[in-house]
């Protein structure tokens, strides 16, 4: 994914904390909190698995799409971004998943 899209998402994410939730999907989701945004993010991941089993590639990408923006808002609402994650995933190469997994056993 061309990170310029994420920066410029970002940029948007920001700007719509201040935006009226009557015009901004966004902002309606920032105005419901955490908990309706954690609610759109688990439809999405539901709509995620369901596509996954489906043939129809575009459905799947069309939903991860939806869930990775509704993560995106997450993140936003709590004052990341996914300069972080992407920290986050850059640490994991050279690390075998079964590894990183036992080193978050203890947390």
């Amino acid at each position: 994914m061309d990170t310029d899209v994420l920066e410029q998402l970002a940029r948007i994410l920001e700007q719509r904390k201040s935006a009226d939730p009557a015009q901004s999907y966004v902002a309606r989701l920032y105005a419901g909190g955490i908990d309706l945004i954690r609610k759109k993010i688990g439809e999405e991941a539901t709509e995620v698995v369901i596509a996954a089993g489906q043939p129809d590639d575009n459905a799947l990408i069309h939903e991860v799409a939806d869930l990775w923006f509704h993560t995106l808002v997450a993140l936003a609402a709590r004052g990341l971004d996914h300069a972080a994650v992407l920290a986050e995933l850059g640490r994991r190469f050279g690390v075998s998943g079964i590894e990183e997994k036992a080193s978050r056993s203890g947390q």
